[in-house]
């Protein structure tokens, strides 16, 4: 049944009114059709300032996040992509900064693994072409399915243990 531009502020509305991320990226598609670009941005934002309460609530819990938790899973991505963005535009320092709060915030070990690899690749001040191009497998990640960057080349494990002999703590 198609959804008009009025019921679709009304779900997005309710989904915020509940701090629901998870119903927000379920809506994603549709707003991504149907509203301008400033809309749009401001939906990204309200996605975004969620994510970032809900990680300050975990941060002062203390607790880790469970990728299996819709609201956990839909935060850590929002997160991620938050981090990917500050990496996308050569913001490395920030981008590292979250990488590193990220590796430690899931209590999934493969993402926990993954995001220190996208940790040390920004914090050796890679460049994202670089780090896409020489430390991610793509093909790879995208068969896992993750919406993360899951898998790597011999080259990041490299860098890994190079930045460990180096005594820093990963």
């Amino acid at each position: 049944m198609p959804i008009n531009t009025d019921q679709l502020k009304s779900k997005i509305l309710e989904a915020q009114t509940n701090s629901d991320i998870a119903s927000l990226y379920i809506l994603e598609e549709k707003a991504s059709e149907m509203f301008d670009e400033d809309t749009l941005g401001a939906f990204y934002t309200n996605i975004l300032d969620m994510a970032l309460e809900r990680l300050t609530d975990a941060l002062e819990a203390p607790r880790k996040m469970d990728l299996n938790e819709v609201q956990d899973f839909a935060t850590l991505r929002a997160l991620y992509e938050y981090a990917m963005e500050y990496y996308h535009a050569n913001n490395i320092k920030d981008a590292s900064a979250l990488f590193e709060v990220l590796s430690g915030l899931s209590n999934d070990e493969k993402f926990s693994s993954a995001l220190k690899f996208h940790w040390i690749a920004s914090k050796e001040n890679l460049s994202l072409d670089d780090f896409m191009d020489k430390l991610a497998d793509m093909d790879a990640t995208q068969n896992a399915g993750t919406f993360y960057i899951s898998a790597f080349t011999k080259e990041a494990q490299k860098l890994l243990d190079k930045s460990q002999i180096k005594g820093e703590q990963v």
